[in-house]
C-alpha cells in the first residue's frame, strides 16, 4: 500500500512541478547574472568551433535601451567610449580644449571596411563621416543570447572596445544589424580580422551563431586558418595631459 502511494506521488511530480513544491523558472529567473567569459585564445577557426549553433531567437523585447545608455564611460576615466575608440583608431587627432583629450575634434581614419582614408572633422554634417560600429550588432546579439544576460553584462557588451571599431559612416549604416551571413566588409583584405573579432565577442559574451553565420565565417577563415583571436583591450585616450 505504501509503495502504491509512493508511485502515485512520483506520477504527480512528473505531471506538476507545483504539486511537489517546485516552481518552474520564470523568464526573469533565466537571466544570466554572470559577467563576460574568459577571452578566447588560439585561432579564430578553433574558437568558432566552440560556439553553439542555434536558430535566431525572436527580436521581441529588443531596444537599444536594453544595453544601457549609449557610449557609457564604463572604465570611469571621464571619457565616453565613442571618443576613446576614435582616439584609438585614428591618427593625427586634435582634441577639444579643456576636455583632457576626451573629445576628438579632427583626425585621420584609415577605414578598415573600405580601405579608404577619411579626414574627420567634428561638426554638423561631418561628424557622421566616422561612426563607431558594434562589430556584433546589438540587435544580432539580442537574438543570439544577449537577452539572457543581466543588464550590467549587456551594458559592457555595448561598450566593450573588443566590439567597437571606428569606421566609414555610410558603410556602417549599410551594414545595419547584419551578421556575417548577410554582410562582410567591402575591403576583402580585412574580412579575416573582422570575423575573428566577431568570434571573439561572441565567445566572450556566450552568444551563439546560426548555421548560415557559422558557414560564412568558416568560409572566410579558410583563407586565413591561422588568424588569431583578438584579445580584449583597455582603451584610454593617449597623452591626456592638462590643457588639451
Amino acid at each position: 500500500m505504501a509503495g502504491g502511494r509512493l508511485t502515485g506521488l512520483v506520477l504527480m511530480c512528473s505531471i506538476s512541478f507545483v504539486a511537489c513544491g517546485v516552481v518552474a523558472p520564470t523568464a526573469e529567473a533565466a537571466t544570466l547574472t554572470v559577467g563576460p567569459a574568459e577571452p578566447a585564445h588560439g585561432t579564430a577557426r578553433t574558437a568558432l568551433d566552440g560556439l553553439p549553433v542555434k536558430g535566431r531567437a525572436p527580436k521581441t523585447g529588443y531596444s537599444r535601451d536594453q544595453f544601457g545608455p549609449a557610449w557609457s564611460d564604463i572604465d570611469r576615466d571621464g571619457c565616453d567610449q565613442r571618443n576613446q575608440v576614435m582616439a584609438r583608431d585614428m591618427t593625427d587627432e586634435t582634441f577639444k580644449p579643456g576636455t583632457r583629450n576626451c573629445v576628438v575634434l579632427t583626425g585621420r581614419l584609415d577605414d578598415p571596411y573600405t580601405n579608404t582614408v577619411i579626414q574627420f572633422v567634428r561638426g554638423e554634417g561631418t561628424s557622421d563621416d566616422v561612426q563607431i560600429d558594434h562589430v556584433v550588432a546589438l540587435s544580432d546579439a539580442w537574438q543570439k543570447g544577449a537577452q539572457q544576460l543581466d543588464e550590467a553584462t549587456r551594458k559592457q557588451l555595448a561598450n566593450d572596445p573588443l566590439n567597437l571599431l571606428a569606421v566609414d559612416g555610410p558603410t556602417n549604416i549599410r551594414k545595419s544589424d547584419s551578421d556575417a551571413a548577410t554582410w562582410l566588409p567591402p575591403n576583402k583584405a580585412y574580412r579575416c580580422r573582422y570575423v575573428a573579432r566577431q568570434v571573439a565577442v561572441k565567445t566572450r559574451y556566450r552568444l551563439w551563431v546560426t548555421s548560415a553565420e557559422r558557414d560564412a565565417i568558416a568560409k572566410v577563415l579558410s583563407q586565413c586558418p591561422g588568424e588569431p583571436v583578438p584579445e580584449p583591450e583597455p582603451v584610454a585616450p593617449r597623452d591626456r595631459g592638462p590643457g588639451r
